[in-house]
């Protein structure tokens, strides 16, 4: 059985807060890692929790890329364009931008693609913008 991961999951289980919903997260992890379910994370839950990891809990850029690595190697759990996403997280923590920004990059040079933006940060980002 696939069963769709929200964001609220992932925080808890990596924050560890509050217990009791950490408490639960784990559990829920453990049925993927027993191959009771299977997790779908959509791009879009990684880059919530990538946005309350760094804003709400200051977890640095650095920390919260090698929870996110970590997360999406356990067993059960599988990440909607995986490649791209684990390429954005080098980005996000190398060039020190934001995941969405990395995002964007990563997607557009896998396509081979330009991005259309004012944001100077994609310069560090090795895609070719136009303004």
């Amino acid at each position: 059985m696939t069963v769709w991961l929200d964001a609220n999951v992932i925080v808890r289980f990596l924050t560890g807060e509050p217990e009791a919903l950490a408490q639960r997260a784990r559990r829920l992890l453990r049925r993927a890692a027993e191959g009771d379910i299977a997790f779908r994370v959509p791009t879009v839950a990684v880059a919530e929790v990538v946005w309350v990891l760094g804003s709400f809990y200051r977890v640095p850029r650095e920390v919260i890329a090698d929870r996110i690595r970590g997360f999406m190697l356990a067993e059960g759990v599988a990440v909607d364009d995986e490649a791209t996403v684990l390429d954005a997280v080098r980005m996000m923590e190398d060039a020190g931008v934001s995941f969405v920004d990395a995002f964007i990059a990563a997607s557009a040079r896998a396509r081979n693609e330009r991005v259309a933006t004012f944001d100077a940060d994609f310069k560090r980002l090795g895609v070719e913008t136009i303004s």
